[in-house]
């Protein structure tokens, strides 16, 4: 399947952030708080939105040091 940052499902996503070691804190209403002790920031998604949109993906992926083919790239290996 050919991805693009607009059709990232949220179980992916989700798979992608506990693939790199990232750990579930809370969940506030329908956000997500995930983090890593290397991290300064948490990584943030809405549970409520699927697929995650594009600037939450971009966001994150600034968070973790990565960028869209790091993604791209944790898909593909996954089918």
């Amino acid at each position: 399947m050919a991805y693009s940052l607009k059709n990232i499902g949220l179980n992916d996503f989700r798979k992608f952030l506990i693939h790199l070691g990232l750990n579930h804190v809370r969940t506030k209403g329908s956000h997500e708080i995930w983090a890593r002790k290397d991290l300064t920031r948490p990584v943030i998604i809405q549970s409520s939105k699927d697929p995650v949109p594009q600037f939450i993906i971009k966001s994150n992926l600034r968070t973790l040091g990565l960028i869209s083919e790091d993604l791209f790239k944790y898909l593909n290996s996954q089918n």
